[in-house]
């Protein structure tokens, strides 16, 4: 079994914009704590644009623990994957796709990011041949959840004939074999509803704060 949590704008901003982690310290760990979980026991899944690559994939261990969140983050990367229950992946989000992926049978837990520049190297496809490659996982027993994102009105994706992120990463998901009725997309639309914050809406001038949300997901 796995659990995943989204924090809203009135949970306060899961993401500091100065190279602190201890500047979002308190208010991550009071989001963790409301779902009985340990700064201690979570990683972070830093995303960096300092490069040409967006599907960067690690497997982390008890080692990385507190990665990001109690000590300065040491792993970019465009997904985690854990195997210890118990081991929280933290993805702040703005208007991107936190894809939770995980294999009930191999009990494997892989939280990625899915936006524009991953799903423009087929991102959502990577993350399970990742899984395929190193854990021999079935992509047809991956179930996967999709977080609230960006819809196609205010943020339709170029590449892709101005579809939406959900509509993009699900086509991926599908292409590598994931079963239609595993996948669940979130209904919510970023720029539209303002319990969540929307780079993309303050770029515009439509939000009077930059934050992140964020999703948790963890396997119990």
């Amino acid at each position: 079994m796995h659990s995943y949590y989204v924090s809203k704008v009135s949970d306060g901003s899961m993401k500091s914009f100065d190279t602190s982690f201890k500047s979002v310290l308190a208010t991550r760990q009071k989001f963790l704590q409301q779902h009985n979980l340990s700064s201690n026991d979570t990683t972070l899944v830093r995303l960096t644009y300092d490069g040409s690559n967006y599907t960067r994939y690690h497997v982390i261990t008890d080692d990385n623990k507190g990665d990001g969140i109690t000590r300065d983050a040491t792993i970019a990367s465009d997904a985690l994957v854990t195997t210890t229950p118990g081991h929280a992946l933290f993805l702040p989000l703005a208007d991107c796709i936190g894809a939770v992926i995980y294999d009930p049978i191999k009990n494997i837990l892989m939280l990625s990011h899915l936006g524009r520049h991953n799903l423009e190297q087929f991102g959502g496809t990577k993350s399970i041949e990742f899984l395929v490659e190193n854990f021999q996982c079935n992509p047809e027993d991956i179930t996967i959840w999709l977080s609230p994102a960006a819809g196609k009105d205010n943020y339709p994706l170029f590449a892709f004939d101005n579809r939406s992120m959900h509509e993009v990463a699900t086509e991926q998901l599908l292409e590598a074999g994931v079963m239609a009725e595993h996948i669940t997309r979130s209904l919510i639309d970023t720029t539209r509803d303002t319990h969540y914050f929307s780079h993309s809406e303050f770029l515009k001038g439509n939000r009077d704060s930059d934050g992140r949300f964020v999703v948790v997901a963890v396997m119990n």
